[in-house]
């Protein structure tokens, strides 16, 4: 591979359309992204999605992408009709049991690989303590700890189970914000004991239940780095997330093209400091020219000795870990078979039993 081949081995790329057009497959062929993440404006009906990723992964040669997804249930679900969707995380844990979170997420794991996505950016992990956050609400598990801990280490086994990679989100917690990320760079003026008794305690549970990949929070926490947020602070990735939490899997930033970051700083910027601080594979999930832009800028800071390539190696070695027990071996997605899996009664009855549960606790 050449140098710009594997800095984009540490990409994971959206795009626009339902289709791999001369124009998209020309970039993947020059740049080789580690993976995609697809959104609702990708995705038209289950045999489309499956013709999709089929066409993708056969672009990605030898080393298979991870297609990934923002599957968590209610208002943050990207499949469309024809796949089984479950309510939000609250309402999962409304229903007082691990096992229907479980099978909730194994339902939605077994649709998803039969399409050809082996990746969920779920089980959100943050705690929502914070009754005026405009983004968590009720895609939280709960407002206590020990809620989001057991609730979201059932959803993580009901995907892995499955064969599809769990991405816990938003690390160090999102839940205590009060403003989007999407749009501002929030901050959490929390202590730092106050962080470890509550935000990240269901990370830590779930790294104890087997979790390999977790997406950082472009939020500031004060107490953890006085100066940067969580993307781009090698004291809260390195030094509390890798070292004092133990934590050997793969760490995503979340979407690069968002406010709290192109606010404060360019995109390759961003994607240079945040490999700097111990993010392994960058999100850049709209924009082709952004993508092209931090492949190049994480290039040059390489070929600068600003990055040093055997930190990058670091990072590439745990994305092929994952790819391996999650991606390996790639076959095709059998498009007539589908049917068999998305959408069928016994994936309908477990939705039933969640919206049973919670219509009686309520």
């Amino acid at each position: 591979m050449s140098s710009a081949e594997l800095v984009g081995q540490l990409c994971m790329i959206g795009f626009e359309g339902t289709e791999v057009t001369p124009d998209l497959r020309a970039w993947m062929q020059e740049f080789r992204p580690g993976g995609i993440i697809l959104f609702s404006r990708n995705l038209v009906d289950p045999a489309q999605i499956a013709h999709l990723t089929n066409d993708l992964q056969a672009l990605a040669d030898d080393i298979p992408l991870l297609i990934g997804i923002d599957q968590e249930g209610g208002r943050v679900s990207r499949l469309p009709a024809g796949f089984t969707i479950f309510p939000p995380a609250t309402t999962v844990a409304h229903s007082g049991s691990t096992e229907l979170a479980y099978q909730a997420a194994a339902v939605t794991a077994k649709e998803l690989r039969a399409v050809g996505i082996n990746m969920n950016m779920a089980p959100v992990l943050d705690i929502h303590t914070n009754p005026s956050n405009p983004i968590i609400g009720d895609r939280a598990f709960g407002t206590e700890p020990e809620q989001v801990c057991i609730m979201g280490a059932a959803t993580l086994a009901g995907l892995h189970d499955h064969r599809v990679l769990a991405c816990g989100k938003h690390f160090p917690g999102h839940g205590d914000t009060s403003t989007d990320s999407h749009v501002e760079l929030p901050v959490v003026h929390a202590t730092r004991e106050r962080l470890e008794s509550v935000e990240l305690k269901p990370f830590q549970y779930a790294i104890a239940h087997g979790l390999q990949a977790i997406m950082t929070a472009h939020v500031h926490y004060p107490a953890l780095d006085p100066t940067n947020p969580a993307t781009l602070s090698s004291m809260i990735l390195t030094d509390i997330l890798r070292q004092q939490m133990g934590f050997s899997g793969v760490i995503l930033s979340d979407d690069l093209e968002m406010g709290a970051i192109v606010n404060h700083s360019t995109v390759g910027e961003a994607a240079v400091h945040s490999l700097q601080a111990g993010v392994d594979m960058l999100l850049v999930c709209k924009t082709r020219r952004l993508a092209t832009d931090t492949i190049k800028a994480v290039s040059r800071a390489v070929e600068s000795h600003t990055l040093d390539q055997s930190r990058l190696e670091t990072s590439l070695a745990r994305i092929a870990s994952v790819k391996q027990q999650f991606v390996f071996p790639y076959h095709p997605i059998d498009i007539p078979s589908i049917p068999m899996t998305v959408g069928i009664s016994a994936h309908r009855h477990v939705l039933a039993q969640i919206q049973g549960q919670f219509r009686t606790l309520t």
